[in-house]
Order: structure tokens, then C-alpha cells, then sequence
């Protein structure tokens, strides 16, 4: 009887599943200050808006347990839960049960710690060894994928290639896969495109943002959330990136916006991507 019950539970949330893999989800980062004052009420906002999937960054004072009735109550979904890199690493168990009460299917890390000296070949080589271990502990114990989110560092030079190729290399492909930020791939100087042809196999999640024309690339630094604008309207190849996406099957694609600006920019990358289609 319960293989039964779980076989009809797959079978009546199949097609909303198929609907949040088609559609965009947010980052719950991007309405990040209204989380703050206000879940339920967000929540709403975010569904009137047509968006059902939401990647959750923070549980913003809910229990897990809470937030995944809210969602149900709306018909929305968590399909990826963003931690840090310590709670990765040493509450690996309590990450994994968390992200399995949202509903969850992929755990999330969007920074490995580094000091004023930069990030390095033995920062790097660590972040490696800790992201097999914990990908290996979520996957076989709770079911669940680990993703490593990239912030810009990772692409500068290392060896014959970067960073990044590194940490591609020194990682297993079953537990260790890759949440694509588009911005902090182009930002350094890197082709979105070129990133998701060489390893679409490790990509199952995707940040989409784009950057103020006129910005300034540059292999080092950052650039202020305020200089996201939306989709389409900024200098990254949106068309190109989104065809590349579809063809090495990125599994869920996340709109984030880091500026002030969100409850208007949001709705016009939704139109832009509506129209794309």
C-alpha cells in the first residue's frame, strides 16, 4: 500500500513538476527584503507574478516544515535550498533533512571562503574534498544532488585552464554538480555559452541575470547587485545562453535579481522570456 501511495503522489505531481522545469523559478534572494517583513504575503506577490518555483536561500525564521505548507496552500515548490559552505560542511546531515522537508531535490553552495590573499590552489583543493564528501552523504542518505554555485573567482588562470576547470576535474560528476550564475561566468570575462557547451553534463541549475550595458568586465573583483538589469536588457547573449541551456538540459532556471528594483525588473525578465518563447 505505500508503494502505492507514493506512486499516486508522483503521478498527481508530475505535471506541476514538468510546469516548474519549463517555466523560471526565483531565487527567494532576489525578494529577500520582503521575505523578511513578510513570507506569506511575498509568496503571494511571487505567485501572482506566474512564478511557482522558488529556490530558498534562507528559511527566513519559518521551520521547513512551515514554509513547505505555505508553498503546498499555493501550489508552489522548492526545488533547490542554498546553504553555506559551513553548514555544508559540518551539518551535512541536518542540510540534507531540511532540503528534503522543502520538497527539495538539489542543496545549493553559492561561496567558498577565502581571506585578502585570494582564492588559491589549496583553498580550491580543500573546497573539492569537502564538496565530494558532502555530495556523497546527500546523495546516497537523503536522495539529494549538490550543486556548486559560482561567483566569479573561479575562472581566473589556473594550470592549462581555471579554477573552475579544477574544481571540475577534482570533483565527482554523481556527487558534485553545477548551479551556473551567467553574470559571474561573463562578469570575468568567460562565455556563458562556451561554459554550458564544455560541461552541460554537471549543469543542473541556472541564475538568470543580466548586467548594465556599459559595465566594466573584469577577472577580479565584483560589481554592485545595483547593475542587474532585466533579462535581455543588458550586454550577456540571453538568446544564446538560454538555447545552450535547453540543449544540455539544465533542469531548473532561477530569475535573481539583486537590485532595488526587483518588483519591477522581475515582471519585465518574465515578459522578455515569455516573448523569447
Amino acid at each position: 500500500m505505500k508503494q502505492i501511495s507514493i506512486l499516486v503522489i508522483g503521478i498527481l505531481l508530475f505535471p506541476a513538476l514538468l510546469k516548474a522545469q519549463r517555466n523560471p523559478g526565483v531565487v527567494s534572494y532576489t525578494f529577500r527584503d520582503a521575505f523578511a517583513k513578510d513570507v506569506s504575503g511575498t509568496l503571494d506577490t511571487i505567485k501572482a507574478m506566474g512564478i511557482d518555483n522558488i529556490e530558498f536561500s534562507s528559511l527566513f525564521g519559518q521551520t521547513p516544515e512551515a514554509l513547505k505548507r505555505m508553498l503546498d496552500e499555493r501550489g508552489m515548490f522548492c526545488t533547490s535550498y542554498g546553504v553555506s559552505y559551513g553548514d555544508l560542511v559540518s551539518k551535512t546531515d541536518e542540510v540534507g533533512k531540511t532540503a528534503r522537508l522543502l520538497g527539495a531535490s538539489f542543496v545549493r553552495v553559492a561561496w567558498i571562503p577565502h581571506d585578502s590573499t585570494g582564492f588559491n590552489e589549496a583553498v580550491a583543493k580543500k573546497a573539492a574534498e569537502d564538496f565530494n564528501r558532502a555530495g556523497q552523504v546527500l546523495k546516497e542518505q537523503y536522495g539529494i544532488q549538490f550543486c556548486y554555485h559560482n561567483h566569479g573567482y573561479e575562472f581566473a588562470d589556473f594550470g592549462n585552464g581555471t579554477y573552475f576547470d579544477y574544481l571540475m576535474q577534482a570533483t565527482r560528476p554523481e556527487w558534485v554538480g553545477v548551479e551556473l550564475d551567467i553574470l559571474w561566468v561573463y562578469f570575468p570575462g568567460k562565455d556563458p555559452v562556451e561554459i554550458l557547451k564544455k560541461y552541460g553534463n554537471r549543469i543542473y541549475l541556472m541564475h538568470l541575470k543580466d548586467l548594465k550595458p556599459g559595465i566594466a568586465r573584469s577577472p577580479v573583483g565584483g560589481t554592485s547587485g545595483q547593475n542587474n538589469v532585466p533579462l535581455g536588457q543588458g550586454q550577456i547573449d540571453m538568446r544564446g545562453v538560454l538555447k545552450a541551456a535547453k540543449k544540455a538540459k539544465v533542469r531548473y532556471q532561477y530569475i535573481e535579481d539583486e537590485s532595488d528594483r526587483v518588483f519591477r525588473q522581475v515582471p519585465e525578465s518574465l515578459k522578455f522570456l515569455k516573448e523569447l518563447k
